[in-house]
């Protein structure tokens, strides 16, 4: 993903904006998740928007009643509601076949046998995310092949992004705190997964027929997900969307550098329930750390959405470090 040029702040488009919410069920919210959300809250109400509320429990370990619950519970403790929703994953199924379906209907999809392991040994993973770019594999494997292969192993589902030299495949877009990206998907991600080969539908598939079947217009997430942004851009014009907005808020981390984590119970939400007794400390802390608020104002959820800007992002694009629950 290549940042073109320095930018000045360009205003959303003209559609009227509908925001969302989109947790997993796999564990508490920590203060990550939770500035994540108030920023998409924030940027919503802030235009006069609507919010949605989906859970995204797609994989079986995710699908826990309790853990969404508390999800929501949260967030309404926070003073973060939402118009539309809650919507699950696991009860949209029929969506994403569809929507697969329509793909490989245009020929633009392919089985894929490669493992994990295969996929590092063949290729070195992207410089600036990790991420591993799909060398094209099975790409060429005759229906013979396909038979054999799938004896032994099921395979996962591909869609096949424009070569390199084709210039639908240059995505350009413009994110609300980065400012106008550009990425040619052949080289920074190849052909992605769309189904593995567990059956399990795949994120960039599932978050793109969701946001364009209800209708999202801006998405605000953390920055570790800004080069998801391009496949997605893609993946909604082939699939008949119109792409949200995008919109890349800074990540919280450890002194270490180490991203907060679920898995980790880093400052869950029970923790800071417990810790600061009402929201408003805790949301002005985390609108602070991006200079939305004094140090030391309290502000409540709707006290601090004529506070939100999206300049006031952009000059906080670097993470934003927490030590003993203070953000430094």
């Amino acid at each position: 993903m290549e940042n073109t040029t320095q930018h000045e702040f360009t205003p959303p488009t003209d559609r009227p904006v509908v925001g969302r919410f989109a947790p997993s069920p796999s564990g508490r919210m920590h203060l990550g998740n939770v500035f994540s959300c108030l920023m998409a809250w924030l940027a919503a109400r802030s235009a006069g928007g609507r919010m949605v509320m989906r859970i995204e429990d797609l994989d079986q370990r995710s699908q826990n009643p309790e853990n969404a619950r508390l999800l929501m519970d949260d967030l309404r403790w926070l003073g973060l509601d939402w118009d539309e929703g809650p919507y699950y994953q696991s009860e949209r199924l029929e969506l994403y076949r569809d929507a697969v379906e329509r793909l490989s209907n245009r020929g633009l999809t392919y089985p894929c046998f490669c493992t994990r392991a295969e996929l590092h040994a063949a290729s070195a993973p992207h410089a600036s995310d990790g991420t591993y770019i799909y060398q094209g594999t099975c790409k060429g494997l005759s229906a013979e092949q396909v038979r054999q292969k799938s004896v032994s192993r099921p395979p996962a589902t591909r869609v096949m992004v424009p070569e390199a030299s084709d210039p639908t495949g240059l995505v350009e877009f413009y994110d609300l705190a980065y400012g106008p990206q550009r990425e040619v998907l052949a080289n920074d991600c190849g052909d992605f997964l769309l189904r593995r080969s567990d059956g399990v539908f795949a994120y960039q598939l599932a978050v793109v027929v969701d946001d364009g079947e209800m209708g999202v217009t801006q998405v605000v997430r953390g920055r570790d997900l800004l080069g998801s942004s391009a496949r997605q851009t893609w993946l909604s014009r082939q699939l008949g969307y119109e792409p949200p907005t995008f919109g890349h808020v800074p990540l919280l981390v450890a002194p270490d550098g180490r991203r907060l984590s679920k898995r980790d119970q880093d400052l869950h939400m029970g923790v800071l329930r417990e810790r600061f007794g009402n929201p408003k400390p805790l949301l002005s802390m985390l609108a602070a750390a991006v200079g939305m608020t004094e140090s030391g104002e309290e502000k409540g959820a709707n006290e601090l959405v004529e506070r939100f800007s999206w300049e006031a992002l952009s000059a906080h694009e670097n993470d934003v470090v927490v030590a003993n629950g203070t953000l430094l």
